[in-house]
């Protein structure tokens, strides 16, 4: 609280310190005097999912009845639970989670009890809250800023979607105060055969000029622009479509589904 630092500030509400009521947990921010506020719900929104399903947090590792739970569906029944116990599915699965869905850089076979119940979620097909575990790993990440100075943005691609559909980057465009070289481009990183090569999952790669790689690409966004192609299988656009549906009573047509992620209108470049 501020009154650590300033203790006449103790004792006084929020309206009384200059803050906006507490709604929700969200974080605040500002780009360029625009003031940014992201919640849940928001990334929900950004990700076309529902904010449910189940979530757990500030688990024992040693007390907690999740750590038997996770030994069985992850690591074989083992009770110590370790990386190398895990069938090579699970373990390219935590690959996708540490990178992807909580990324947490560095080595990914040190697990907290909380990053094995997620995933037991994901291997026993239970719906997780994803939105909420977003939140909650933003919220970690900040806190890691913080207190222990390491410069670490997680989500590129998602606080973009939802800088773009705020419509905050369309002002930063129109103010010219900047270009696109200062802002700099960062490209996210690549699972593919190579990947899996590294983590000792397959022997033999054979590079297709189809694999996956980074790509600079210069685009024009699209609002609400579904982010499936015709080149996704059929049982991915499916889901797609019918979870958008859920979602928002809105049905995309097949259409109107882009052919291929590259050569699109919006994108002008993909190498």
């Amino acid at each position: 609280m501020p009154s650590a630092s300033d203790p006449s500030l103790e004792g006084k509400t929020r309206e009384q310190l200059g803050l906006k009521p507490f709604t929700c947990t969200e974080i605040r921010s500002n780009i360029m005097g625009i003031p940014i506020s992201i919640s849940k719900e928001t990334i929900a929104k950004a990700c076309r999912r529902n904010v449910e399903g189940s979530f757990k947090e500030n688990l024992n590792s040693k007390t907690s009845p999740w750590k038997a739970v996770v030994n069985r569906s992850l690591f074989n029944g083992k009770k110590k639970g370790k990386y190398c116990d895990m069938q090579k599915e699970h373990k390219l699965l935590v690959k996708i989670m540490a990178e992807c869905l909580l990324p947490k850089g560095g080595g990914v076979n040190q697990l907290s009890l909380e990053h094995k119940v997620f995933l037991h979620f994901v291997v026993t097909f239970e719906k997780a809250n994803v939105p909420k575990y977003i939140i909650n790993h933003m919220l970690w990440t900040l806190k890691e800023s913080q207190d222990n100075n390491r410069s670490f943005i997680p989500y590129g691609r998602l606080l973009s979607e939802i800088f773009h559909q705020g419509g905050i980057l369309k002002a930063i465009k129109l103010s010219k105060t900047v270009t696109d070289d200062q802002l700099g481009t960062v490209t996210g990183k690549v699972i593919n055969a190579s990947t899996l090569k590294k983590m000792l999952l397959i022997k033999v790669v054979t590079k297709l000029s189809t694999d996956l790689q980074e790509s600079f690409v210069l685009s024009n966004l699209m609002d609400d622009f579904p982010p499936i192609s015709k080149e996704d299988p059929p049982d991915v656009i499916a889901h797609f479509v019918y979870e958008h549906w859920k979602a928002i009573g809105e049905t995309i047509k097949y259409d109107d589904i882009l052919d291929t992620m590259c050569n699109t209108p919006f994108s002008q470049q993909c190498k």
